[in-house]
């Protein structure tokens, strides 16, 4: 099948389209500005043609959508000849509540189910749910598939999952852990027990999604049985921007000295706090900081020592929620090509056994590698995820479960 896969904000929309008998993707990129100027990004990964920038006028994301498929039907930089030609659209969508456990096939009462939970993510799933509406309006034939960044840590259990507050706020507001990277711990959990040659119900797996947003899930036995993000992306590790986990009194503290609002605190605790934060604001790229820290920058180092200490507490919290661990999984942006950072969380984990060959360490960057040595306790990986193509095969996966007249009836 090829599969396009939506990824929706609210001024901008990411897109691939990926072959899911290949696993490749055959074009990619990126309406932004949409609503103020508009720009579209786009390549031809088939023909393997340059990136192309071009900045028509896009007021809203059916233009967005429009241009997309004028793209990708372009007889010069197109990937398919026509719109039949595309199976199936795929959506990330940020948040599915308790209410969505797996991803669906999209119909009204779906369209219906997304917008109650926007409350849990007010600035992404109505950008979403716009996607699939300019979607569904240019494509109205085509079959398309919610994925929800939420739906793989719904295996939690309540005493994971709970905060220890009011019972009526979770039975009222539904506040509780949520957690999310879902598409990602999931497709690295799956696809590195198959690249192990085990089943995933035999392991208990730490994955480390490792990028500017980050986050950490205890996987035992194919399951997500913890995670650190909570209600909101903002808890659980430091972060590029975000704080991650802090005393909760701090907000009115904060905000009592300082003359703060909760929208302007909650500004600087997402994108002037983590790691840009602690180094007075010098840089969120972790290459930035690892150059200022060997140029003796205290501030740099500071950063980095406590980011990779926090990763370090979550890998030991899930062993210890688990009894036990047998894989653990650096991915996404920083750990899958960063090794000093890998190095200042892993020289914690001798406790459990971990041995390292530092020399595939060094050398290992955005490919799959075993780091551990043979006589290490616990397996640790290096291994790239690919949401898009989670979201392509999950897509795959329920569309082909349709027939026709089915699928009529849910659109109407």
């Amino acid at each position: 099948m090829k599969i396009l896969v939506i990824n929706c904000g609210s001024s901008s929309l990411k897109f691939q389209v990926i072959n899911t008998v290949t696993n490749d993707c055959l074009a990619k990129g990126l309406c932004e500005r949409i609503g103020i100027d508009g720009a579209i990004t786009y390549q031809n990964l088939v023909k393997k043609l340059d990136k192309v920038k071009e900045t028509p006028a896009i007021e809203d994301h059916r233009k967005a959508i429009s241009l997309v498929l004028e793209k990708l039907t372009d007889p010069e930089t197109g990937v398919v000849k026509d719109l039949s030609e595309i199976d199936a659209v795929g959506h990330r969508i940020v948040h599915g509540g308790e209410r969505f456990t797996d991803s669906v096939i999209i119909n009204e009462e779906v369209i219906k189910g997304i917008q109650e939970v926007s409350p849990l993510a007010p600035l992404h799933n109505p950008a979403n749910l716009t996607g699939i509406r300019a979607c569904r309006e240019v494509m109205p034939k085509t079959p398309m598939v919610a994925v929800f960044d939420t739906a793989f840590h719904q295996t939690m259990p309540a005493k994971a999952f709970m905060y220890a507050l009011p019972l009526h706020y979770y039975r009222d507001l539904k506040v509780r852990r949520y957690g999310f990277h879902g598409t990602s711990h999931k497709f690295v959990s799956e696809e590195l027990a198959k690249y192990m040659g085990k089943d995933p119900q035999d392991l208990k797996m730490i994955i480390c999604h490792l990028g500017n947003g980050a986050s950490v899930s205890a996987v035992k036995y194919g399951q997500c049985i913890d995670t650190s993000m909570g209600l909101t992306p903002l808890a659980g590790l430091v972060m590029g921007t975000r704080c991650g986990d802090v005393d909760p009194a701090i907000v009115d503290y904060i905000e009592s000295r300082e003359n703060l609002t909760p929208s302007q605190l909650d500004e600087i605790m997402n994108k002037e706090s983590g790691v840009y934060g602690l180094s007075n604001k010098l840089s969120s790229d972790f290459r930035d900081l690892w150059d200022a820290r060997e140029n003796g920058d205290r501030n740099a180092a500071l950063a980095l020592d406590v980011w990779a200490y926090r990763v370090a507490k979550y890998i030991g919290a899930y062993a210890a929620a688990m009894n036990g661990v047998d894989v653990i999984a650096f991915t996404a942006g920083i750990g899958e090509n960063d090794a000093k950072s890998r190095r200042l969380v892993y020289q914690y984990l001798g406790y459990l056994g971990v041995d390292i060959d530092e020399s595939v360490n060094d050398m290992t960057h955005g490919k799959i590698a075993e780091l551990s040595t043979p006589v290490s306790r616990v397996r640790v990986f290096v291994f790239p995820t690919n949401e898009e193509l989670a979201i392509a095969k999950d897509t795959e996966r329920l569309v082909k479960t349709l027939n026709g007249s089915y699928y009529e009836n849910l659109t109407k």
